[in-house]
């Protein structure tokens, strides 16, 4: 990208974005296990024990939060690797 005269900031800022959208992939791929997995115990128990006892509750700022956190989490650690990435000369990438 540097050959093609992307500046250091450019780079940057594509990787912190780029681990970002993949923490906030797996944060959505756990938000959607963690609400179906809560879901069928709810079920279980309801059809098992016969009782309304144990409910699952779904909130849209669980949701929301859990994705905005797991994004903020991703471009966090993204930033070292993307430092580095930002600091290398064309030469060098190519070399490895």
């Amino acid at each position: 990208m540097k050959s093609i005269g992307a500046q250091n900031k450019d780079i940057l800022l594509i990787f912190v974005i780029e681990s970002g959208l993949l923490g906030a992939i797996g944060g959505l791929i756990g938000v959607v296990l963690g609400f179906g997995l809560s879901f069928s115990v709810e079920v279980i128990a309801k059809n098992l024990l016969g009782t309304n006892l144990i409910g699952a509750y779904f909130s849209y700022s669980l949701f929301f939060g859990a994705l905005i956190f797991s994004f903020l989490i991703g471009a966090l650690f993204g930033v070292m690797p993307a430092r580095q990435a930002a600091s290398l000369q064309p030469v060098d990438a190519l070399r490895k």
